[in-house]
């Protein structure tokens, strides 16, 4: 080649890499500056879908507008509104968890929005502290909320930060379950300790039960409370012997439901319902205490075998009853000593030895004769949700619906007795509704100590107290006259700020309840 023909093609090459060094800086630059706009456009998005108006949208609960408006976080005396994503998502400061967040839940709600029809969602239950707490995020409170002791708070609301500084990640507190109306005002939800009996008094006094009944025959009856207007069906429960526990082969069976013993009860009495409302403010007109006197001394009190007055329970925070209504409905979130404190009381204005029933009563009751997973036809595999089939097939519910009040129709939240048939007994809510305390212990080998033949057994072993038959919220699979289950005392009490801690009324359960048993103490001749 010659000098010039090499010059020529050294100057060409120079020129190319000049070209392509000036082509890729454009685009480096072009894509940078696209790239930028296409942040700053999911930016805007984002603000323009983090707005109240975009959320509700496709939040269509019926009542969120509304709920939202008249709660604290819009309706204050400081004029400060606190936005939808202020409490649903967590704070901006968290960037990639907030950003994160708005697009996960963003995207699943405009799936359900297109998908789904809101008719068909059960509100109630999505408004309940259990659902809360999955999607209101505690730093979101605190960011809101810095400072938890502002000038004119009650000493019972320094309590209960004070608890909540102290025991905040140790015991996963979260703020939404003592403000549930903070951000959608309920007007059955109470914030404070509840102010007034909820128990309708007679206007005229002549109305009052005077005396309770007498009991001449071994035969169902209608007690009478003294002093009130409350009555309730009391059932004959004759003896007999049957086996307790359930067979190798019984589905979704567990280990502390066996071995299978052969049981033999004495004659009984059972309140055909499980303690109602009405009932349960009865007691506590007559017997609430202040709460000012310290545990041991109410405990030795009413531990006097000459007592004449009944120490009973302080006056609980917010409404016990969830705002589902009193009357008939179960009576729930009291403690294991207070539904005891409750047949003490019974027994000394009626003159009968009430009590709770043991397990083996309970479950001899609740089969009403019967040998299988229900007092009803039915397999539990049938009806359980616990199953891999049940993305495909849904559960049968009408064989158990009529009997049971659980996951499938309670609603989340207890029913009336009527609402469910009887058992063969003529006893109603033995499976479902609420979570019934039994006077046993629990002892998951309480039934292999016995032997294989015993009669009216009792379990004083153990830390914590039998329950039995499931609750509105239990499954299908845990429903069945066999299923065992205990109390969890510390749980249960995990958000009560007091100390020491309540001994009348759980802050964390509100499936649990009782119904009561009467002692037989007809002479024999006269059965």
């Amino acid at each position: 080649m010659s000098p010039k023909n090499a010059i020529s093609s050294l100057l060409k090459g120079v020129f190319k890499k000049r070209n392509f060094f000036k082509y890729k800086s454009f685009y480096f630059w072009g894509g940078l500056l696209l790239g930028m706009c296409a942040v700053a456009s999911l930016y805007q998005t984002s603000v323009y879908f983090s707005s109240d108006e975009s959320c509700m949208l496709c939040h269509v609960h019926p009542h969120v507008a509304e709920s939202w408006k008249l709660s604290t976080h819009v309706n204050n005396a400081s004029g400060t509104k606190v936005h939808c994503v202020d409490c649903h998502l967590p704070p901006k400061n968290h960037t990639l968890e907030h950003f994160s967040a708005k697009a996960r839940l963003g995207l699943k709600d405009v799936w359900g929005y297109l998908t789904k029809d809101s008719a068909d969602f059960d509100w109630d239950r999505k408004s309940e502290v259990e659902y809360a707490v999955t999607y209101i995020p505690n730093a979101s409170c605190k960011e809101c909320h810095a400072n938890l002791f502002p000038k004119g708070m009650s000493d019972d609301a320094i309590t209960a930060h004070l608890y909540y500084e102290e025991k905040e990640e140790k015991l996963n507190l979260q703020c939404i379950s003592c403000h549930l109306d903070a951000g959608h005002y309920n007007p059955s939800y109470t914030h404070g300790k509840m102010a007034s009996l909820p128990l309708p008094q007679a206007a005229d006094p002549a109305l009052y039960f005077k005396a309770p009944t007498p009991v001449t025959a071994f035969e169902n009856f209608t007690e009478q409370i003294p002093g009130s207007m409350v009555s309730f069906q009391m059932v004959a429960i004759p003896g007999g012997t049957f086996r307790m526990g359930s067979p190798d082969g019984e589905p979704f069976r567990n280990t502390d439901e066996s071995p299978i013993r052969s049981v033999t009860l004495s004659p009984f009495f059972m309140s055909e319902v499980e303690v109602t409302w009405d009932m349960y403010w009865a007691f506590y007109a007559k017997t609430m205490s202040e709460g000012r006197t310290p545990p041991a001394t109410v405990f030795a009190n009413n531990s006097r075998p000459d007592v004449d007055a009944i120490s009973g329970p302080t006056s609980p925070f917010g409404t016990p009853d969830q705002g589902w209504g009193g009357g008939k409905r179960p009576a729930i979130t009291m403690t294991h000593y207070a539904a005891q404190t409750f047949c003490q009381w019974l027994s000394l204005v009626t003159g009968k030895k009430y009590r709770l029933p043991t397990e083996a009563e309970w479950e001899y009751a609740a089969r009403g004769g019967t040998q299988t997973p229900y007092f009803f036809e039915g397999n539990p595999k049938a009806f359980s949700n616990e199953s891999f089939w049940r993305a495909i097939f849904a559960p049968e519910t009408a064989p158990i619906a009529p009997y049971v009040v659980y996951a499938n129709n309670s609603k989340n939240r207890t029913q009336e007795p009527d609402a469910v048939k009887a058992n063969p007994f003529g006893l109603k809510n033995m499976l479902g509704n609420v979570m019934e305390y039994c006077a046993d212990k629990y002892d998951p080998t309480a039934y292999a100590k016995t032997g294989e033949t015993v009669d009216n057994p009792l379990a004083t072993e153990g830390e914590e107290w039998v329950v039995r038959g499931g609750y509105y919220a239990s499954d299908a699979s845990q429903v069945r006259c066999a299923a065992r289950d205990y109390t969890r005392h510390d749980a249960w009490l995990k958000t009560d700020p007091q100390q020491p801690k309540s001994i009348w009324w759980y802050s964390d359960v509100r499936g649990i309840g009782f119904r009561i048993v009467c002692e037989n103490e007809i002479n024999e001749k006269q059965q």
